[in-house]
């Protein structure tokens, strides 16, 4: 008898039932502002991003309390929004380092899934229009549909091959290519290459690159002295021998200067952008992933608070050097006729 007693207390010490913290109701719980400033999107916008990733996150039971949509969709935002330390955000959504872990890297790899969806070139006659017409009126740069740039995100040292991943400041990133139109939305972008590579590199392996150098488009694109000059990218005038030269310089920086306003509100956004502890295909996803809730944020016209606009720039937005174009970058003759074409007939 006393044999059975000894194994069924065993049994319940070994046994002993799960304790599940009750998590609060946090898109019900908060005010808009409120859920702004945690997770730099409103209700309906919250509402909006777990309808399209449910699909994806949408466990089949409940079993072991498991995390709904909503809050697999909160724990990912608040990384995205503040880039804390796995355990902070825990212990404020009352859920495991492990949980934040698993759910956001889930979310991430989610939404990397909808790039296409969401990150478009204008392909068609409507959109090309009024692509073109926003960035005239900016500064009255002709026939552009948009423009480019790279932007570095600083990730930690990886483990394997540290060295591809070292950028001309010393520091271990990702090369991010992006392209955004007048209305900061991001239509293209490349986010797979080390911190090493050049710009100009990024451009040429990429397959817009391709695509445009065999059908040229129906308008041009604007990137700085980085880029080689081709019938369809411009740069600005290294050496300006006269007035519509400098006109045409002045023009080409202003209205180039949308996609800088990209790099710089993509990283305000996203504040997890400025450093990221994780191996770099982890970054890529977490990079795609920014992309697309910041395109979702500029098509349903989610404001950035003037709190964060108050902040001292981003190093994405303070003007840099650019390095010269490598030596085989070479402009192409058809890129020099087009450009003085548009100094003849728009800046003279």
């Amino acid at each position: 008898m006393t044999s059975i007693v000894h194994v069924l207390r065993h049994r319940q010490r070994r046994y002993k039932p799960r304790q599940y913290v009750q998590r609060g109701n946090f898109i019900e719980q908060y005010s808009n502002d409120e859920l702004y400033a945690r997770f730099r999107f409103r209700r309906e916008d919250i509402l909006y991003i777990c309808e399209i990733l449910r699909p994806h996150l949408q466990r089949p039971t409940r079993r072991s309390h498991a995390l709904t949509v909503e809050e697999q969709v909160l724990i990912a935002l608040r990384f995205f929004a503040c880039g804390s330390f796995y355990e902070v955000i825990a212990d404020g959504l009352a859920v495991t380092k492990s949980t934040v872990g698993h759910v956001m890297h889930s979310v991430a790899a989610a939404l990397a899934g909808l790039i296409h969806q969401y990150v478009r070139f204008p392909d068609t006659e409507e959109e090309i229009t009024q692509t073109k017409r926003k960035f005239f009126s900016i500064a009255r740069m002709p026939n552009t549909i948009g423009a480019i740039d790279c932007t570095h995100i600083h990730i930690q040292a990886p483990h394997e091959r540290e060295w591809e991943f070292v950028n001309r400041k010393g520091r271990h990133s990702i090369n991010v290519q992006l392209i955004g139109n007048a209305d900061l939305k991001i239509t293209n972008c490349v986010v797979r290459w080390p911190g090493s590579v050049h710009d100009a590199r990024i451009l040429r392996e990429s397959h817009l690159y391709r695509r445009l150098q065999q059908t040229a488009p129906d308008g041009i694109l604007l990137g700085d002295s980085g880029y080689p000059l081709l019938r369809w990218l411009m740069t600005p005038f290294a050496t300006v021998t006269c007035d519509p030269q400098q006109r045409y310089n002045n023009a080409h920086s202003a209205t180039r200067g949308t996609i800088e306003r990209i790099n710089g509100v993509l990283k305000r956004r996203f504040a997890c952008l400025n450093y990221l502890r994780v191996e770099p295909k982890q970054a890529c996803n977490i990079i795609s992933a920014c992309i697309v809730l910041h395109n979702i944020a500029q098509l349903r016209r989610v404001p950035l608070n003037e709190d964060i606009l108050d902040r001292p720039p981003l190093e994405a937005e303070v003007p840099q050097l650019q390095p010269p174009p490598p030596p085989h970058q070479a402009d192409e003759p058809a890129g020099r006729a087009v450009r003085n074409a548009m100094v003849n007939l728009y800046f003279s």
